[in-house]
């Protein structure tokens, strides 16, 4: 049941361009809607493979929760970063100070991402490389923490070893299952709006140790 009954009033600083059309309307690359400064999230700059359609409704869904919630439409946010394996794309992923300096004014980050496992870890790895906020992954494949600690990316359950941190943020949450340009299920959208509240609220939620002669260490979910 929602915490609030009736009509309730939302001022957001929208964007700096038009919108584009597909996609929910969502804006255009390198732009920003802002509200409030609670959660930020980063979409993936729209193209033929890159429609952010869940991510109109993830953030309505915050919103309704009283969740101030602000989108960033990154300006490079197709391919891969440079120093992924598979460069292969054509386009390089990357990130303007200005866009880093506008995602670190808020408490956390939503990344929006795809369904191509190793997109999604070096991006994620990129984007927290960064900036140093916790982080909730939204994405269609099955990637875990491990996942990402292999690569160096800090994370709530699996760490990296002291000298292979690659991020200062940190990944503390993961929903799996979110499908580009789909209706996103309310099942789905609940699960991310527990998950973005319970880091929000700070509340505890065990913490990865980690072992000096490993590269990672498994806690357990």
């Amino acid at each position: 049941m929602k915490e609030r009954i009736g009509r309730h009033t939302k001022f957001v600083e929208c964007r700096e361009s038009r919108g584009l059309g597909i996609g929910g309307g969502l804006a255009q690359r390198a732009t920003i809607s802002e509200s409030g400064r609670d959660v930020v999230a980063v979409a993936m700059g729209p193209g033929k493979r890159h429609i952010t359609k869940p991510v109109c409704e993830i953030t309505y869904a915050l919103r309704e929760e009283g969740i101030d919630t602000s989108v960033i439409v990154i300006n490079a946010g197709s391919g891969v970063p440079a120093d992924a394996p598979d460069v292969s794309t054509g386009s390089i992923f990357g990130l303007d100070p200005i866009e880093v300096e506008r995602i670190q004014q808020f408490k956390l980050v939503l990344i929006h991402l795809g369904n191509v496992r190793n997109h999604i870890i070096y991006k994620a790895r990129l984007i927290l490389r960064n900036v140093d906020l916790p982080a909730v992954i939204v994405c269609q494949a099955p990637v875990d923490f491990e996942d990402f600690a292999r690569i160096g990316v800090k994370t709530r359950l699996v760490m990296p070893t002291k000298e292979n941190v690659a991020t200062k943020g940190k990944i503390v949450d993961i929903v799996t299952g979110v499908i580009r340009g789909v209706t996103c299920p309310q099942t789905k959208l609940d699960e991310i709006v527990s998950k973005v509240k319970r880091n929000l609220e700070g509340k505890k939620i065990p913490a990865a140790s980690v072992i000096p002669s490993e590269t990672q260490v498994f806690m357990g979910s």
